[in-house]
């Protein structure tokens, strides 16, 4: 029955999460949820939309995205910066992709560093901006009159390995996870990025009938260890590196993954999930139950990319698997927005499946929020699924939250020095906090100063980057959008994305000003 009827499946499914022991009451407007959308460049998937296109009409597009996801109320983006062995900024590390400058080595005409220019419009809206690479992939395929004379297969030939139709770096190799480390650093130090982000690209997939062809590493550096232990550490050293190598440079900065979506299948390891399908302990020599134990990553997302009710990988099994077997990292699930009515599973055929994962997904504390591939599929396209999530899940804002390792409490408090107010704007003056690194400001509104509550989501009135920092932070809002409200608040928002106690605002008297005497720990 459940396998006609998709739809009817998942109102009996979301009945029974009351009856859940893992589930909460579910929340219908969090106040901070992870809310992000993957935009790839390979191959020109979301942006720029062809490889010839000039800098204005790329600049245009990237921002038509932006604007799309911001009025649904996102907050963050997943930019696709390194692909295959390219560069989408200037280093001497990698050539300029193709997939910007139609010509790979060439510079953009006229120049401009297309990675500084992403981020600071994303920061501009109020979106963390996570650099999304992919360190093991060197080309999409082996025509290498496509490439120029400075990438890696030509500098480094004796780091590749061919397999499937491309060209990957040996992840066995310590020159290789080296030069990777070295990639990686330079984005991190030169870059106000919010995040690392890697996908699921490890080994890679299996080709029936080919052989990753890794002996002669295998012979050099195995240890005695059995070929699969022995990958399996390769990737885990490298993601080990990364993390302690973004943490000495920012702190603040988070490290990522989205892994496959199975861990393990229950039929090899009691721990696995109750599925039947590739897994990345087994088939991508990838491990990321123990990155999260290791604390190496600040946040997983999994890309459970099934319907609920899948029969060989059910999204419900796998969200509750993966809710269960979190530590000290943050979780997010990977939804896939490519499938709708455009899969063989019909239950991709309903508006409601999305809606549905969302809801089913929120009722795990252990979840803070979702992540969808990717970004052309809510534009201009599946009209009837955006408003449902206009509607009801996206309906108000919500900011990211801190991730495990990085939450703190924001001792500084907003002190406002001043409030003016004229027929355009309001205009707020916050001291320079003394101890606090400060990324956004939010602004919270009521009808009665009584009724602030920054636990609220619909209070959300804006969230404004913060940018030069002297002896204080002035920011405005449109009177427009003050007018509807009788009291405000205002916090801070440090790099780590932890939120300092409010500073109250009476703007009946006079603007009176409240400010508390205790930080507050709610986030």
């Amino acid at each position: 029955m459940h396998k006609k009827n998709p739809l009817l499946f998942s109102i009996l499914l979301l009945l029974f999460l009351g009856m859940n022991v893992h589930s909460q009451e579910k929340v219908t407007h969090p106040k901070t949820e992870f809310r992000g959308v993957w935009i790839a460049t390979v191959v020109n998937i979301d942006w720029p939309k062809t490889s010839t296109d000039n800098v204005e009409k790329e600049k245009a597009d990237f921002i038509d995205i932006l604007e799309t996801y911001k009025k649904l109320n996102f907050n963050a983006v997943i930019v696709q910066i390194r692909s295959v062995g390219d560069a989408f900024y200037p280093t001497e590390l990698a050539p300029w992709s193709r997939f910007l400058t139609g010509k790979e080595g060439q510079t953009p005409a006229p120049s401009y560093d297309a990675l500084a220019w992403m981020i600071d419009q994303a920061h501009m809206r109020g979106f963390e901006f996570h650099a999304w690479m992919n360190p093991y992939r060197a080309t999409f395929d082996l025509n290498k009159n496509l490439l120029s004379p400075n990438h890696d297969i030509f500098k480094h030939p004796e780091w590749m390995i061919e397999y499937g139709g491309k060209l990957y770096y040996d992840p066995a190799l310590p020159e290789v996870q080296e030069h990777l480390t070295k990639v990686v650093k330079e984005v991190v130090d030169k870059y106000d990025i919010d995040a690392i982000h890697f996908d699921d690209y490890f080994y890679p997939y299996a080709v029936p009938g080919k052989v990753f062809n890794d002996t002669a590493s295998f012979k050099k550096y195995g240890s005695g260890l059995t070929l699969a232990d022995w990958r399996r550490a390769n990737v885990s050293n490298f993601v080990h590196s990364i993390s302690t190598t973004i943490k000495a440079s920012k702190p603040w900065v988070q490290f990522g993954i989205s892994p496959f979506g199975v861990w393990r299948n229950k039929s090899v390891d009691p721990k696995g999930s109750d599925t039947q399908s590739t897994a990345n302990y087994d088939d991508l020599y990838a491990d990321p139950v123990l990155w999260m134990d290791q604390k190496w990553i600040d946040y997983i997302m999994p890309q459970l990319y099934w319907s609920m009710n899948n029969p060989r990988a059910s999204y419900s099994k796998l969200v509750k698997w993966w809710a269960e077997n979190s530590n000290n990292t943050a979780v997010y699930i990977g939804h896939a927005s490519y499938k709708i009515r455009g899969d063989g599973d019909k239950s991709w055929n309903f508006s409601s499946e999305i809606p549905t994962q969302i809801d089913y997904a929120r009722s795990f504390k252990k979840v803070g929020g979702s992540a969808y591939f990717s970004a052309k599929w809510f534009m201009n396209k599946n009209f009837d699924i955006v408003r449902l999530l206009e509607e009801n899940q996206y309906k108000y804002p919500a900011l990211p939250p801190a991730v495990p390792n990085l939450k703190r409490i924001v001792i500084d408090i907003p002190t406002v020095t001043e409030f003016a107010k004229d027929s355009s704007f309001c205009t707020f003056t916050i001291k320079a906090p003394l101890n606090t690194k400060v990324r956004y400001m939010v602004v919270y509104g009521a009808d009665h100063i009584s009724k602030i509550n920054t636990n609220d989501a619909t209070q959300i009135i804006d969230k404004i980057r913060v940018n030069e920092i002297n002896d204080s932070i002035t920011f405005s809002i449109l009177t427009q959008k003050m007018n509807a409200y009788k009291a405000c608040a205002v916090t801070f928002i440090d790099y780590f994305a932890n939120e300092s106690t409010p500073t109250t605002i009476d703007l009946k008297k006079t603007f009176k000003i409240y400010s508390p005497a205790q930080p507050n720990e709610n986030r």
